[in-house]
């Protein structure tokens, strides 16, 4: 499917994908292991070995040869780092972009080009808290649920990508978020119940931030506009709206106007429906005390 370039790229028009595939599409994995390729002979003409580069960067030799043969992407800030050590005068960083594209599955890439540059984001979230709200014990736990298996490189990647997208609720200009999920995703102890009191205890340090409003809908509310499941809806910075959902190993991103428009309005009657943002993190509070 051609991609709009209107949104970005890595996202079509309405995009449809495999959710769990590959750790990226295969331009994306190319894109992996030239970068590897670039830096491995940028290692060696400055004359280190893995050990000694890695020691100067901050990683392991495992790592570093994990980079070099494009099985693991490294983060925008290693990528800077090691052009410095290697005095690579750009020729690492020009990847930067690209290679933190790849850092997602390829159904996921076009939404999180819209994180970056949303004013507003509006999740609703019925089954796992959203990936944004998640601890990386959270993360790891419903990463673990994946049938079949992801290999551990990928959930290490899976892991270091979500952590990463969360500086949106600290950067410049922070965008207004605001989720609303059942009670069920409140209850369910995937990876137990330390790791359950843990992202408890995150949602309402998060929920704390005056550009979050966190609610929650019980599980006895007898009305629901929500049942079609969950979605979430991105305002970007020019101020038109998408809307992306994920279910069943298929994701699609939403670019017509009039759809988009419709799922934010579905949105605020979910959220009219749940309890409000002070209510929500008291009931929270008392989920916490259930534990």
């Amino acid at each position: 499917m051609p991609m709009n370039e209107d949104v970005g790229e890595g996202a079509g028009a309405v995009m449809a994908g495999d959710a769990e595939g590959a750790t990226a599409d295969t331009s994306g994995q190319a894109v992996v292991v030239a970068f590897g390729q670039t830096m491995k002979t940028l290692r060696v003409r400055a004359g280190l070995e893995r050990e000694e580069f890695g020691r100067r960067i901050g990683y392991s030799a495992s790592t570093i040869a994990s980079y070099e043969q494009g099985r693991r992407i490294p983060s925008p800030r290693t990528i800077e780092r090691a052009d410095e050590v290697l005095d690579a005068g750009g020729l690492l960083t020009v990847w930067k972009e690209q290679v933190e594209r790849a850092q997602y599955p390829v159904f996921f890439q076009g939404m999180a080009a819209l994180e970056k540059t949303a004013i507003e984001l509006l999740s609703y979230d019925t089954l796992v808290v959203k990936g944004l709200l998640q601890t990386e014990e959270y993360m790891r736990a419903v990463l673990a649920m994946r049938r079949p298996p992801l290999d551990q490189e990928t959930t290490e990647q899976r892991v270091a990508a979500r952590l990463a997208r969360q500086d949106i609720f600290d950067r410049q200009s922070a965008p207004l978020l605001s989720f609303v999920m059942d009670e069920s995703v409140l209850r369910r102890r995937f990876g137990g119940t330390d790791v359950l009191r843990g992202q408890l205890e995150h949602l309402l340090l998060v929920g704390q931030k005056r550009n979050v409003e966190i609610q929650v809908i019980p599980l006895d509310c007898e009305e629901s506009a929500g049942v079609d499941g969950p979605f979430t809806v991105v305002t970007r910075d020019d101020g038109r709206k998408f809307a992306y959902t994920e279910a069943q190993g298929t994701s699609t991103l939403q670019t017509d106007p009039q759809q988009a428009a419709l799922a934010a309005a579905r949105y605020g009657i979910i959220r009219s429906q749940a309890l409000t943002p002070r209510e929500s993190l008291e009931f929270i509070e008392r989920l916490l005390g259930e534990l």
